[in-house]
């Protein structure tokens, strides 16, 4: 089984800028998509970007236009680059691994594996 591993958290002054690192124990190609999840205590997790094998990148409407998500898969690794960051921005943000499953007609993501968490705070 593929492991995870999420680094670059820490604390940072709003409009600053953080990236998050997520390297692979294994070929991440492994898995169909990669993506970046967020939690804040008391809420859902929230799918913060997405990137597929072949490159496509999509994001949640509250972080479009300030972060990117990147992949060197020469290194396993996938990248969150975090730009004018918000105070509401901080989280624990986690990095998962996810397989095409298939509902009827419909296929969809399936994010099963899961990194441990890194925390992102940003405050003055």
């Amino acid at each position: 089984q593929v492991q995870l591993v999420e680094s670059g958290g820490g604390l940072v002054q709003p409009g600053g800028s953080l990236r998050l690192s997520c390297a692979a124990s294994g070929n991440i190609f492994r898995f169909n998509a990669m993506g970046w999840y967020r939690q804040v205590p008391g809420k859902q997790r929230e799918l913060v970007a997405v990137i597929t094998s072949d490159g496509s990148t999509s994001y949640a409407d509250s972080v479009k236009g300030r972060f990117t998500i990147s992949r060197d898969n020469a290194k396993n690794t996938v990248y969150l680059q975090m730009n004018s960051l918000k105070p509401e921005d901080t989280a624990v943000y986690y990095c998962a691994g996810a397989r095409t499953c298939m509902s009827g007609p419909y296929s969809y993501l399936h994010f099963g594996s899961w990194g441990q968490g890194t925390q992102v705070t940003v405050s003055s």
